[in-house]
């Protein structure tokens, strides 16, 4: 499974909840990167699953500031934790 990054749940979780503000908000990757001060291509890099790049804590500040939202409505309710496999 070579080039594919392996994320944490949390990190996907916090992807896909930007990505889905996004779409609703009809923002294109450069809006998102604007709103937070990198470039276009960081956005795009962050939502593809075979690059390492994310989200860390000021972007979802930044982003819970534009939007009018709290820094935990980036997150789960929960606890995210991927079960181990005892055979591995």
């Amino acid at each position: 499974m070579e080039g594919k990054v392996k994320l944490d749940l949390i990190e996907q979780h916090v992807i896909d909840f930007i990505r889905k503000l996004r779409a609703d908000k009809k923002l294109r990757q450069e809006d998102i990167a604007y709103i937070i001060g990198v470039k276009a291509s960081f956005i795009g890099n962050v939502e593809n699953i075979s690059n390492p790049a994310k989200y860390n804590l000021k972007h979802i500040n930044v982003f819970a500031d534009h939007f009018g939202l709290s820094p935990k409505d980036f997150l789960p309710p929960t606890a995210l934790i991927e079960k181990k496999n005892k055979n591995t």
